[in-house]
């Protein structure tokens, strides 16, 4: 049972150097990642003069988005684990597999990568505006809502498929590479409707620049219940009892 799993964690643990260097991997992975994607963004908007909202243009998210996650979860999942994503955080958190003070270290470490990726696009481009989420028109707060946490359970879903069950043989080699297109293909889905964030940390740094909060509420409390919910349900159905079968290699 994955309830019985959840762990506060020791004091100790904050100053413990595998955690600060976790930490401070998170820092890094979320830095690379929300500077090329929201990075991805300004650039088009600029080379558009200011239609960022195109096909194109959600096409380039989803694209930038894809390959930037893709890097960012491999060059932390040796140290950190790769989270990149409080949502992702709290997943691992609500399954027992990781403790709350060290999870609050992740959220720390992430939150300032995002802001500091924001902060040096702003001077980098001379200024111009990290835009924050936002919804689109005619979409209401609550269909943003229920897409975020629809969008953030299939992210936080396919990390435990292929990151975190003990079972996943070699699946955890393109752990990266499926959690990237994940992303991708919900912006795809759902970023002409709400910028598709699945991410509180990537909606937090441009918010913070910016300083808009427009429904920025949205943005943590459905990926964090869509985040909580995938590691909740494939905790208790697919690890916690042992009762699926690895495959053998040749049927992948």
């Amino acid at each position: 049972m994955p309830i019985r799993n959840i762990a506060v964690g020791h004091y100790h643990e904050a100053t413990q150097p595998d955690a600060l260097r976790a930490a401070l991997a998170e820092f890094i992975s979320t830095l690379i990642f929300v500077f090329a994607g929201e990075g991805s963004g300004m650039a088009f908007a600029k080379l558009t003069d200011g239609a960022a909202n195109t096909p194109a243009g959600l096409i380039a998210a989803a694209i930038a988005h894809a390959f930037a996650l893709f890097v960012a979860v491999s060059v932390g999942a040796n140290i950190s684990g790769g989270h990149v994503n409080p949502a992702v955080t709290f997943g691992a958190f609500i399954g027992g597999n990781i403790t709350l003070l060290r999870g609050i270290l992740y959220w720390i470490a992430q939150l300032l990568g995002s802001t500091v990726a924001c902060l040096l696009l702003k001077f980098t481009t001379g200024g111009l505006e990290t835009s924050a989420f936002a919804l689109s028109s005619g979409v209401g707060v609550w269909n943003a809502f229920v897409l975020e946490i629809v969008m953030t359970f299939g992210l936080v879903y396919t990390v435990y498929a292929t990151a975190v069950d003990p079972k996943k043989g070699n699946l955890g080699i393109i752990a990266p590479i499926a959690i990237g297109f994940i992303v991708g293909a919900n912006i795809l889905a759902g970023g002409a409707f709400d910028g598709a964030s699945m991410n509180p940390a990537v909606s937090f740094g441009p918010a913070l620049v910016s300083w808009t909060w427009t429904n920025h509420w949205v943005y943590w409390a459905g990926p964090l219940i869509g985040g909580g919910l995938a590691g909740l349900i494939y905790e208790f159905f697919f690890i916690g009892f042992g009762n699926h079968e690895q495959l053998p290699t040749a049927d992948y």
